[in-house]
């Protein structure tokens, strides 16, 4: 749902200005915001369903969440033991009222609306006094009810593992706030705030500073307006007319009234629950056969080039490729683009243990990454504070650096030796533990003089920059594509076997789209593995009937880009890199995208996609109309899960002969 946050507001925007201008949907901006609110309804609907499905399951299997009413009273009597003691003291009621103006509510904060009223004062809305309590976010959002019993002495045997939710606890003892007063009614609610930055303001001299706009904006997005009010379906008309006054949103637009707890994200707390026979079964990556010899790094990428496939192998030969830099004595140079960091990132340890090492360190942090802004500035800042180059871009501000990659520049007896690592995914050691991600380390001579332009290009001025391997967005990279779907036409309407596979996370660029069709109907068989968004409707007679779409879902998240066009050259037939086929990615971002040149390395991305393409226990099989149906396996199979076939073999499943 956090594509609300992100894009609503720019369209509400329009909306009120009553613009007459049309987008590219040729929508006016009322007419697209009522279709997306009507499309956000069905995902909530849908949502609510999964939600409930998922919470009877864990109580079949012992885990209850409950409400506090459905306690018995022994509990709710030590439950408010622990709200006295625990909550209450962190709590703050705000009031709103002649003298107290209404309280500042902040981004997706959950919140409790109360009215109260004196003891002996008429049941009249326009009497009764406004409340607002904010959830603090330190305290947990379900209270293990087991965990409360133990901790007041009560010695009643547990039956499961209970849970209450926080709002619960606390509008089950609101009287203890209020003493003196009667209340009335209570409603948890939540807002959304519009999280857009602007980047197109006017540098007006040359002591512009990029990231003192990111702070200054950062500043200035927790007071975002309001796009998206969130309440239960209990709430009353009195006290909805309250908050979207007091809020200023349009009852039509912004507000959503939902069927059930608010906040369904939190649900993540659950996982935590001590039950391992509810879970994945544990699972530790594997480091690649070539780093397992006990050469150094750089003799390892010497010999060939080597592939990872996260998580089902090792993020470490990546945190070790960065080490080995910063330590060895005959590198003098590193360079690396960073987009999404991580909190906690030895990566940034170790270019600051190169730079202090004496070694040339050269850093492209994107501040514009986005919701990791604040977390980038601060890693940004450190590093410089270590006497690394940093840069934020290239001069275009609107333009993200989206690309992973990293330089290494050796010396090896009178000549310079570049090593160079690529990735579809982030240098980050989190999400490199659950996003399916593709690396490449190589030191093949024409990447290198390729990534040795590409950062002068970053950090200088560079545009006409040309590139014998690489392709690079937002110049070379869209036309690239088009021209390797028009190849496979022209060998399919040449009467030989023409096969594109493309594996991705959005498909949205109609340029692309038109291309695939035409290769479609020239008889190019086309697979398509698009994790979300995909605007091709494939199947259709005449059109797209040769192009299958498929998803995948599992433990873990799709992430990799890999491009395969069956009648490119041998040294330019499969591509891995950083590019979704989108407008944003191909226009207006820096993207890298690389062939994978080795044979072997390219049999093993084959078997990859090939593997994926078998999947029957979490692929989903997109239909013409837009709906995507299960891909079930024959009555007498038993289903092929590709993440579990890569967890036991990284490389897929043999190729079909």
């Amino acid at each position: 749902m956090s594509s609300t946050w992100c894009a609503c507001h720019p369209i509400s925007r329009r909306s009120a200005w009553r613009s007459t201008r049309r987008g590219q949907t040729d929508s006016h901006p009322n007419s697209l915001v009522h279709t997306i609110r009507e499309r956000v309804f069905g995902l909530l609907d849908e949502l609510r369903s999964i939600t409930r499905g998922l919470l009877e399951q864990l109580a079949q299997a012992g885990v209850y969440v409950k409400h506090a009413v459905d306690l018995s009273d022994d509990d709710r009597t030590l439950l408010r033991e622990y709200f006295a003691q625990e909550i209450y003291p962190i709590l703050t009621p705000l009031a709103a009222d002649s003298a107290r103006p209404f309280p500042f509510i902040s981004n997706l904060s959950m919140n409790i609306a109360i009215f109260l009223a004196y003891p002996n004062e008429p049941d009249d809305p326009d009497l009764y006094e406004f409340v607002r309590i904010k959830i603090p976010e330190t305290l947990p959002r379900f209270v293990d009810i087991n965990l409360v019993r133990r901790k007041f002495k009560d010695n009643t045997a547990a039956v499961g593992i209970e849970y209450v939710r926080i709002e619960d606890v606390i509008s089950d003892n609101l009287d203890l706030l209020f003493p003196g007063m009667r209340v009335v009614e209570h409603h948890p609610f939540r807002v959304t705030r519009n999280a857009d930055i602007d980047y197109e303001h006017e540098k007006e001299d040359e002591g512009f500073d990029f990231s003192e706009l990111i702070e200054n904006s950062l500043r200035e997005r927790r007071f975002g307006a309001v796009v998206r009010l969130t309440v239960q379906d209990t709430i009353s008309h009195a006290m909805l007319q309250r908050l979207t006054e007091e809020l200023e949103v349009v009852p039509d637009r912004d507000v959503y009234i939902v069927d059930g707890a608010l906040g369904t994200a939190s649900l993540v707390e659950l996982a935590a629950v001590d039950r391992p026979d509810l879970k994945y079964p544990k699972y530790t990556p594997r480091i690649p056969e070539p780093f397992q010899l006990g050469q150094d790094m750089f003799t390892t990428i010497r010999q060939g080039d080597v592939l990872i496939h996260l998580p089902y192998d090792s993020f470490a030969p990546v945190e070790e490729f960065f080490k080995a830099a910063a330590h060895d004595p005959d590198v003098v140079a590193i360079k690396a683009t960073l987009y999404r960091i991580g909190r906690d990132s030895p990566l940034i340890q170790s270019l600051i243990e190169a730079r202090e090492n004496d070694k040339q360190v050269t850093v492209l942090v994107e501040l514009k990454a986005r919701f990791d802004e604040e977390n980038n500035l601060e890693w940004a800042r450190q590093l410089e504070e270590k006497g690394v180059h940093v840069t934020y871009g290239v001069e275009k501000l609107a333009i993200k650096t989206h690309g992973k990659i990293c330089l290494v520049i050796r010396k090896e007896g009178d000549s310079l030796r570049r090593y160079v690592h690529l990735a579809t995914g982030n240098y980050n050691s989190s999400t490199a533990r659950f996003y399916s991600d593709i690396g490449l380390f190589t030191c093949n001579p024409e990447i290198a003089d390729d990534a040795t332009r590409l950062f002068n290009r970053l950090t200088g001025f560079a545009p006409a920059t040309q590139y014998k391997r690489l392709l690079i967005a937002p110049e070379y990279l869209l036309p690239s594509i088009l021209q390797l779907i028009d190849n496979e036409a022209s060998a399919a309407l040449q009467g030989r076997p023409a096969r594109i596979i493309m594996k991705m996370n959005q498909l949205e660029e109609d340029r692309i789209i038109q291309h695939l069709y035409r290769a479609s109907q020239c008889g190019v068989q086309i697979d398509l593995i698009v994790r979300g968004l995909c605007c091709l409707a494939p199947g259709l007679a005449g059109m797209s009937e040769n192009i299958r779409v498929i998803g995948i879902t599992g433990r873990y998240l799709e992430h990799s880009r890999v491009y395969y066009f069956q009648n490119a050259p041998a040294d330019r037939r499969i591509y891995i890199g950083s590019a979704d086929l989108m407008r944003r990615n191909l226009y207006n971002r820096v993207e890298i995208v690389s062939p994978v040149i080795d044979p072997r390395l390219q049999r093993r991305l084959l078997r990859i996609l090939y593997t994926d393409l078998r999947n029957t226990a979490g692929a989903w099989l997109l239909y013409p109309s837009g709906t995507y149906h299960p891909i079930l396996p024959p009555p007498e199979r038993e289903p092929d899960d590709s993440q579990t076939d890569f967890m036991r073999d990284s490389f897929g499943l043999d190729l079909p002969v």
